[in-house]
């Protein structure tokens, strides 16, 4: 039967679909996490503070957080491609837009919109990459198309972004930046397939409803955890350049080098640590990320400044870690324990509280804390929270399909 099925799977708009998805997700990491990269060049000139760089963080992420389940919602309802295409338009202009801005005021209008259409992108992106990817490369296929976001968004952006200041302004690094996910848009129609419908004559299966989607414990449990992941991600993403800059003393260059470790390594452990877990299983590569996740990052507060290549391996490690405890939940793990039929709903439930709170309310309490105590003591924060997702994490059911015979 599994022979007869692999047959039968259509490869080729597997692999097509998921390099698409990919480099879509990695524009909305670009587009994202562009920002706190150029906020040291352009805080002074429009009169900013930590406090808000934590706000223009926290706001694109509640707004993301939001959107991704709702949004989510209504593509299992009336479809991928109505919601998905537009999402991706409305996020690149978002981007360009945002080297217009005059002040706070209008940056953070701006960033609460991308983060509406950013939002879509993530949870009907596992979606489709679940549909489409054969059960046995589900981690891996979540793994390749969630990495892109770390290797866009914080690896080879911060190197792009710190090197374009030396030849023009951080106004027309937004614009450009924002421009190649109008291409992704285009091939996105062209390529996009809606789910498959149920065979003609047969018994209508009864659509969940919103208090189903809580029918499996993982659900709770990863919405839960999720936000931990998140907090770590997220205040280690908005608050490094500056903590490097302002407390370490690097330059611009510099710190663009050393913060593309966060990328680099989230890249490779939302990649690899998924496709382990297609082996080993979801909870047990999870609570690993979150151990090791915390050591590092612990590791890397005690180096000063005085190796860049000590700054960025143990940085590349704690990013490594972190961002694949992320990638297990918000992908395979929310999958798997979606009812038939809403995936997105799921996936952007458990994306959207991880995003409100761990993306959006821990930025706001980071900036809090650096603003009143000193840049350099967000990072307990984060490894308090990293540590708290990993007790949550103990109480997660397997469902890789390897481990529980599913294949």
């Amino acid at each position: 039967m599994h022979d007869i099925a692999a047959k039968s799977w259509d490869t080729s708009y597997e692999w097509k679909i998921i390099l698409v998805l990919s480099l879509t997700f990695g524009l909305v990491g670009l587009d994202r996490f562009i920002l706190p990269v150029l906020f040291p060049a352009f805080m002074d000139e429009l009169g900013l503070t930590y406090q808000d760089l934590g706000n223009l963080v926290g706001i694109l992420a509640v707004f993301w957080g939001i959107s991704a389940f709702a949004m989510g919602f209504l593509s299992d309802r009336v479809g991928r491609r109505k919601v998905l295409i537009p999402a991706v338009i409305v996020f690149s202009l978002m981007s360009a837009f945002s080297g217009m801005v005059g002040g706070l005021v209008s940056l953070l209008l701006i960033r609460a919109v991308m983060g509406l259409a950013e939002g879509p992108v993530a949870s009907i992106g596992v979606a489709v990459a679940v549909e489409a990817s054969h059960p046995k490369r589900r981690g891996m296929n979540n793994g390749i198309f969630q990495c892109m976001i770390s290797l866009f968004g914080n690896a080879i952006g911060p190197i792009i972004a710190t090197q374009m200041l030396l030849v023009t302004d951080w106004r027309t690094v937004f614009l450009l930046v924002g421009l190649p996910g109008l291409l992704m848009a285009a091939a996105m129609f062209f390529l996009v397939r809606e789910p498959a419908l149920p065979p003609a004559g047969s018994t209508p299966v009864a659509r969940p409803g919103f208090a189903d989607l809580f029918g499996h414990r993982n659900v709770p449990l990863a919405m839960l955890t999720l936000v931990c992941a998140m907090g770590g991600v997220f205040v280690m993403g908005a608050m490094m350049p500056n903590y490097l800059t302002d407390y370490l003393h690097l330059s611009l260059q510099d710190m663009g080098v050393v913060v593309s470790a966060i990328g680099f390594g989230g890249c490779i452990g939302q990649f690899a640590m998924p496709t382990i877990s297609d082996f080993i299983g979801r909870r047990l590569a999870t609570l690993l990320s979150y151990l090791l996740a915390a050591v590092f990052t612990y590791l890397f507060t005690q180096a000063g400044a005085n190796s860049l290549g000590t700054l960025f391996w143990l940085l590349f490690f704690a990013a490594l870690f972190n961002f694949s405890a992320l990638a297990i939940l918000a992908g395979p793990v929310a999958a798997e324990a979606a009812p038939i039929g809403m995936v997105a709903s799921v996936a952007g439930l458990v994306i959207g509280a991880g995003e409100v709170f761990g993306g959006g309310v821990a930025p706001i309490i980071a900036g809090r804390i650096a603003g009143s105590s000193g840049i350099e003591h967000v990072f307990t924060f984060t490894i308090a929270s990293l540590i708290v997702g990993f007790v949550v994490a103990l109480f997660l059911k397997e469902t890789a399909p390897r481990k529980t015979g599913a294949v």
